[in-house]
């Protein structure tokens, strides 16, 4: 049973999964597309991934405002989440990701990764904070 992470951004989506035991996260890879609603060859990839990786939940950053006010972002991200589920039949949690970007690119810097490799991967890496947030919120519920 493996869980995958996806950071929807409007040009990219970052993939991570976690292992089978549920145990760690890994980042996958970074889908790009040229246009922001030209979703079908992302959603084909999407689901190449969770056949590939045997993936049975899905969890979605959630790109939330600040003051947690639903902004357009976050209003085409449950669009992507419908489909998701449409799609794949799959169950797609809503995840918090307020940060998650600053955070990969925090990261990435201080790992010495230069400005032009950090665009490459951040969608990436957010993904995988995104799934981590997740499982560690998900152990502290199970407590």
């Amino acid at each position: 049973m493996r869980i995958m992470g996806l950071d929807f951004g409007s040009k990219t989506v970052g993939v991570s999964v976690t292992d089978p035991l549920g145990l760690t996260v890994q980042g996958v890879e970074t889908i790009t597309r040229k246009e922001e609603n030209k979703l079908r060859r992302t959603c084909q990839r999407v689901e190449e991934l969770i056949k590939e990786y045997g993936v049975t939940t899905i969890v979605l950053g959630y790109p939330k405002n600040m003051d947690d006010s639903i902004g357009e972002r976050a209003k085409k991200t449950e669009e992507f989440k419908a489909m998701l589920e449409r799609r794949t039949g799959l169950p797609v949690i809503l995840q918090d990701e307020r940060l998650t970007t600053i955070a990969a690119d925090e990261i990435l810097e201080e790992s010495g990764v230069s400005k032009k490799e950090r665009k490459k991967v951040i969608d990436k890496i957010a993904a995988t904070i995104i799934l981590q947030d997740f499982m560690s919120n998900r152990g502290e519920k199970e407590q």
